[in-house]
């Protein structure tokens, strides 16, 4: 088993269903997507660059779904997360009910658009 499937797999409940849906919602939609592990986590790629990393924050109780978007997401920022940092946003949910399937899917989909470019960069 790779790692960042054995990482899903081990998490405790609520948290492990919650990865498995997130999971599943995007490696239907891009079906070239290509999850590795870095960073001790999960890290979705899409044609060889960064899409976004999932991460189960047990302390604090969330899913944080990652993405590097500095500049680029204007039109979700009701939905994302900072919490100060200037690259990566966050959609984060504590239960499979808070996942809006269509929310995660679009960002994924406005990212994948320009990856390509360096997230680092506007």
């Amino acid at each position: 088993m790779k790692p960042a499937e054995e990482y899903i797999l081990q998490q405790p409940e609520p948290f492990k269903s919650i990865l498995l849906h997130i999971q599943v919602l995007l490696e239907t939609h891009f079906p070239d997507i290509e999850m590795k592990y870095k960073w001790r986590i999960p890290v979705y790629y899409l044609n060889g660059k960064q899409l976004c990393y999932l991460n189960a924050s047990h302390k604090k109780g969330y899913i944080d779904v990652g993405f590097w978007a500095k500049g680029i997401l204007e039109e979700y920022e009701t939905y994302l997360v900072s919490e100060g940092r200037t690259v990566v946003k966050s959609l984060r949910y504590t239960s499979i009910e808070d996942i809006n399937g269509k929310i995660l899917l679009k960002v994924a989909t406005e990212v994948s658009k320009h990856n390509h470019k360096g997230f680092w960069k506007k």
